[in-house]
């Protein structure tokens, strides 16, 4: 058998992990929802939802991973106890990664247009056309399938370089310029006029904007936002984790991740929040936010193409991160399933995935006509729908159940294993409430997805 491929140092797996949990969500939902729901009466919501929901079930995902030097169907198969069926779970890691790419990757190729847009003055346009450029995109196929393929391409001639020489040091360099990116933007946004009043409807705890929302609505987006931020429960951080040295626990690693994705979430903010108010608009959620509004601030704003440009600069490095990571995630699943050598792994999937985009890029024009979730919706919301509501939820059930029950890996090899090297221990204190509540919780996520989007 090959030897398994490791990254080469420590920060390269935390912006790898990161770069896979950071993603669009971070820029266009996060903010919104955080100044809808009182600034920082959701953020504190927010924050104890990561570290008692997302955090235990990520330091899960790396656990599997690195005790099994193996993806998600194969690890499984190689931790569990005999006889048993766990490793029929580990299905959610090729097709949960698929459906996400099959939508995430035309996502990309949106950024990676309005890069060349801004840069060569095509949303230099009046402010009541902006939202036609956007749309006049989706409406043809033929250039959303160019930008896509760029992102495919693109993406998985980085991945057949190699787990070191391509993936890694390709996402070091971009992650690293994302953050300087954000950290140069949001200083020039706090410079805004009017700027510090975006910062204060964003930050300072608000109670009367809070409760009109809906105390039960806060607490389910907080607990949504904080589940899906970091991307698990379809064995994603699992591979990451089977490239892991030994030398530091995973709950430290876990916590560095943890505190890079909020750290761009809450920089995300710091940019989009006092631009709305220096411009006097009114910040939105999703791809209007992105595509419609921030463009007309920029067109307004003095430098806007140079700094237009620099925002979707970091908001393709964002995506295309999280593309590399995912694709990475699929390759090393033929790799360690069939014993495929990474070179035709990387070419069979750049076929597959690719033509696999196309129902959600002609979802928007062509088959504009099929609206699988009710009217207005898309093949892209169904896609989107079958990760966040179902693979993920579900995902991050079994990995709760796999590592703290004795039918499964069970508690004493998980904390083993997470306590293996050097670094913050987990807390054996949440085993109760890891067991019995937990689990309970995520039920409860799924159940709620169903409701919110067919009652």
């Amino acid at each position: 058998m090959a030897q398994r491929e490791q990254l080469a140092t420590r920060l390269g797996f935390l912006l790898l992990s990161a770069g896979c949990a950071i993603g669009l969500g971070n820029v266009w939902r996060f903010p919104y929802v955080t100044g809808k729901y009182g600034g920082a009466v959701f953020l504190v919501v927010y924050l104890a939802f990561l570290l008692f929901m997302g955090l235990p079930v990520l330091i899960m995902e790396f656990s599997v991973g690195r005790a099994s030097q193996r993806s998600l169907a194969s690890a499984l198969l190689r931790l569990e106890p005999k006889g048993s069926w766990w490793h029929k779970f580990g299905i959610f890691n090729p097709v949960g990664n698929y459906l996400l790419m099959m939508f995430y990757m035309p996502i990309a190729g949106w950024m990676l247009s309005y890069v060349w847009l801004m840069l060569s003055g095509g949303l230099d346009v009046p402010s009541d056309q902006v939202s036609t450029v956007f749309t006049g995109m989706l409406a043809n196929p033929w250039r959303m399938t160019f930008w896509t393929v760029v992102v495919s391409a693109l993406c998985f001639f980085i991945c057949g370089q190699g787990l070191q020489r391509g993936v890694e040091r390709v996402v070091k360099f971009m992650m690293l310029g994302l953050l300087a990116i954000m950290i140069g933007l949001a200083c020039h946004s706090f410079l805004l006029p009017g700027g510090a009043e975006g910062l204060k409807f964003y930050l300072v705890p608000d109670l009367n904007r809070a409760m009109e929302a809906g105390f039960m609505t806060l607490v389910n987006e907080a607990m949504n936002q904080a589940f899906f931020t970091l991307s698990v429960g379809m064995g994603s951080m699992c591979i990451f984790g089977s490239y892991l040295r030994k030398q530091n626990t995973l709950t430290s690693e876990s916590a560095w991740i943890v505190m890079l994705d909020t750290f761009v979430a809450l920089t995300a903010g710091f940019i989009i929040f006092p631009a709305c108010f220096a411009f006097n608009v009114q910040p939105d959620a999703g791809p209007g936010l992105i595509f419609i509004t921030l463009p007309n601030i920029f067109n307004d704003m003095a430098g806007g193409r140079f700094w237009g440009t620099l925002f979707f600069v970091f908001m393709s490095a964002a995506a295309l991160t999280t593309v590399i990571a995912v694709q990475e995630n699929i390759i090393a699943f033929f790799m360690d399933s069939y014993e495929w050598s990474r070179k035709k792994s990387t070419l069979v999937n750049f076929v597959l995935l690719t033509l696999l985009t196309l129902p959600c890029i002609l979802g928007f024009n062509v088959w504009s006509w099929i609206q699988p979730l009710g009217a207005g919706s898309s093949i892209l919301d169904l896609e989107d729908f079958l990760i966040s509501n179902n693979i993920l939820p579900l995902g991050s059930f079994m990995f709760i159940l796999f590592c703290t029950h004795r039918y499964g890996w069970g508690w004493d090899n998980f904390v083993a294993e997470a306590d293996t090297g050097e670094g913050l221990k987990f807390p054996k204190i949440l085993r109760f409430y890891l067991t019995w509540i937990l689990p309970v919780i995520f039920v409860i996520i799924f159940i709620e997805g169903y409701i919110q989007k067919f009652f």
